[in-house]
């Protein structure tokens, strides 16, 4: 029998499902005093945030409430913002429900004041949130009744209490499935389950300087036999006496020389992990082997040194490989890029953007006759209403920090935030694979941002070779392929494989992945076969397009020369920005006004410290067009100047940020606060008249 439901805002549904159960008698609390007043709604004074949230008073109208017998009540619904009422909830209506659920008797304890009421229309039955519980009802917080069962994890099961108390402390930004960490599936699972996610950030977030060890990096020598005279804490950046940590668990570590590692770039597993790696399904076929040049036995080599995952080569060509990424792997990432940028010739070319439709726009500029991408490119602004043919002088890297975004969220890429090539067949048709490509190479080599959207897998495929790589179960997209995978992972007899098999037999078929199986262990190269073929062999084509695009200015041959530099700009986001990096970024302007150099370090500390609706990434944007900084830097270098006006200016095309000079700091802040905000606000509205490309 499903029951009773309230809304909160305009989305969220909750219902009530009382599942069949043996009778039981409730202990009601007795009603506290002014110390502990009891709920309007249950009248208990309970205080237990777990079964019955939060427990709110209203001292102004004296009022008390639990989150969830408010958030459940039927005859109520959120009208006022957060900070309005109780919980949004506001007073007039709380007393109206009041009033509607003192009429109204509770079908378990027999008492007015049942304020939950069943969602089938037909059925009269109300009831108190924790007569429900009692009852063992389920109190769902958006969606239907589904059976408790992870969504993700078809083998795994929780405790309802337990999964609880981790929706909690964890919120909504960090709930999501211990097993294999997914978020989106199994918290609209949970919520469908009568799990209540708070809008919340992680409780050990809000504690100050948690896990502050963290931040510390591990420097010591793990080997059995540390070479290092200087005992196994020494480390020397940049010499063969640094300490590389392992790959795997970050808390080991070896010199370079104790491992007979030639550069930083070499993967390196500590013995207890690469034990683990040794004995799994997917190494055990791997051949043992040695470094070159080493005196390393069979035994050290496995357990303590490097796992190169270079390209296949002969021996002679891997040994001098290996000397030259001695001096190869350090070199900085703009370095290289301004190296490329060499072959920008002065002849310039006129591109003409209009910005709510970036994609065409740009592809019709880039597939030009006359566009030569080693020219000097200039942006123009136009809008496609105006019939006075207007133009506006624009930024070239606002531009391709505009496209390169458009790029992320196209569909030719698959998945959240590690991205893999999809499959469009209209895409491939239409070429827009080597159009991508050729975007992303002219982007870094004319000073655009970092793309940081790619996977390692997509990443690695680009410099080693499709087959040098191997994915991840991460790579895979498409949810019911991830299952069939864990499925066949997890099998735990050959009965059990075999069954899966026929039941996948078609799909198996028609992807070329059926194998004769005589094992269990047999599952392993199954679930390869499948990961491999939809991650890599399934879009074969997109990727040959895409690399022959990158090709354009000798970009993917540089990235495959220093894979190491150019792997933490295409795999990682850039790093966060701060008051001190912004500081650095802008240079002052000759006599400008003190007082107003002042106001805004003290304004930039504000945004740093949360005081301040403002953040960092929108000031860069406001002042530059972009929300990182390019690796190579900005042409030209982004300046202050202090001038007598109201409100801030922001030159995109010099990357110029002009400050106002005011009396005080406030209406300093304000008059920033109010013109970055509005701005970026209504250029956010001009460039969503475009969805999709």
């Amino acid at each position: 029998m499903a029951c009773g439901a309230a809304r909160e805002g305009k989305s969220d549904t909750a219902a009530l499902e009382l599942l069949p159960s043996a009778p039981r008698k409730m202990n009601e609390s007795k009603t506290g005093g002014s110390q502990n007043p009891t709920c309007v709604f249950c009248r208990k004074n309970d205080d237990c945030p777990i079964k019955y949230g939060e427990k709110k008073t209203n001292e102004k109208w004296n009022l008390t409430v639990h989150y969830y017998c408010l958030l459940m009540s039927s005859g109520i619904w959120q009208r006022g913002k957060e900070e309005e009422g109780v919980y949004g909830f506001l007073i007039e209506d709380i007393r109206k429900e009041v009033t509607r659920a003192s009429k109204l008797k509770c079908c378990i304890c027999k008492k007015t004041g049942a304020s939950i009421g069943c969602v089938t229309p037909r059925c009269k039955r109300s009831y108190h949130f924790p007569c429900g519980l009692q009852r063992e009802c389920i109190f769902q917080f958006t969606g239907n009744f589904a059976i408790l069962r992870s969504p993700c994890c078809k083998n795994a099961w929780f405790h309802r209490d337990c999964l609880q108390v981790q929706a909690i402390n964890a919120g909504v930004f960090f709930f999501r499935c211990t097993i294999c960490n997914n978020s989106d599936i199994f918290q609209k699972e949970m919520l469908r389950m009568g799990i209540h996610i708070p809008e919340k950030d992680a409780s050990w977030e809000l504690e100050e300087n948690a896990y502050q060890e963290l931040l510390q990096h591990y420097e010591h020598c793990d080997v059995r036999r540390c070479r290092c005279k200087e005992g196994r804490d020494y480390n020397v950046p940049d010499s063969k006496w640094e300490i590389k940590r392992c790959q795997c668990c970050g808390s080991r570590g070896t010199h370079l020389a104790c491992s007979s590692l030639q550069s930083w770039e070499e993967n390196w597993e500590c013995l207890e992990c690469r034990g683990i790696l040794y004995n799994s399904g997917d190494f055990q076929k791997a051949k043992k082997h040695t470094l070159p040049n080493t005196n390393v036995g069979i035994t050290d080599c496995l357990l303590e040194e490097s796992s190169p995952k270079l390209p296949r080569q002969s021996p002679g060509a891997q040994r001098e490989d290996l000397l030259r990424q001695g001096s190869k792997f350090r070199r900085d990432i703009s370095t290289l890029i301004i190296e490329l940028g060499f072959q920008i010739k002065k002849k310039a070319k006129r591109l003409f953007i209009n910005k709510a439709n970036i994609w065409n726009s740009a592809l019709d500029g880039f597939r030009n006759q006359n566009f030569n991408p080693s020219y000097t490119i200039e942006i123009a602004y136009v809008n496609e209403n105006d019939h006075f043919g207007k133009e506006q002088p624009g930024s070239k890297q606002e531009f391709l920090s505009l496209l390169m975004q458009q790029l992320e969220n196209s569909p030719l890429f698959e998945g959240s935030l590690s991205k893999n090539l999809s499959l469009n067949s209209q895409a491939l048709k239409e070429n827009l694979y080597y159009e991508a490509g050729k975007m992303l190479a002219i982007s870094l080599v004319h000073g655009g941002p970092s793309p940081g959207f790619f996977s390692k897998t997509l990443f690695n495929c680009l410099v080693y070779g499709p087959e040098s790589t191997q994915p991840i179960l991460d790579d895979v997209s498409d949810f019911d392929v991830a299952q069939i995978i864990i499925r066949i992972n997890t099998a735990a007899t050959v009965a059990d494989l075999n069954s899966l098999i026929n039941e996948y037999y078609n799909y198996l078929e028609l992807i070329g992945c059926l194998r004769l199986i005589t094992s269990l262990s047999d599952k392993y190269m199954l679930a390869k076969d499948i990961l491999v073929y939809h991650v890599i062999k399934r879009v074969q084509a997109p990727f040959e397009s895409f690399k022959q695009g990158l090709r354009t200015l000798g970009v993917l041959e540089k990235i495959q020369t220093y894979p190491e530099a150019f792997c933490n700009i295409f795999c990682h986001k850039p790093e966060n920005l701060s008051t001190k990096i912004l500081s650095d970024l802008f240079t002052v302007h000759t006599l400008s006004d003190v007082q107003a150099l002042g106001f805004w370090n003290s304004y930039l500390q504000a945004i740093e410290d949360g005081k301040s609706t403002v953040t960092m990434e929108d000031i860069l944007i406001f002042a530059t067009g972009c929300s990182s900084i390019p690796p190579a830097g900005f042409k030209p270098t982004p300046s202050i100047e202090c001038l007598h006006m109201d409100f801030p200016v922001g030159n995109k095309c010099n990357n110029c940020l002009a400050l106002p000079i005011t009396s005080t700091y406030k209406e300093f802040q304000e008059n920033m606060d109010f013109a970055i905000k509005n701005t970026l606000r209504l250029e956010k509205e001009e460039n969503s008249h475009f969805i999709g490309h």
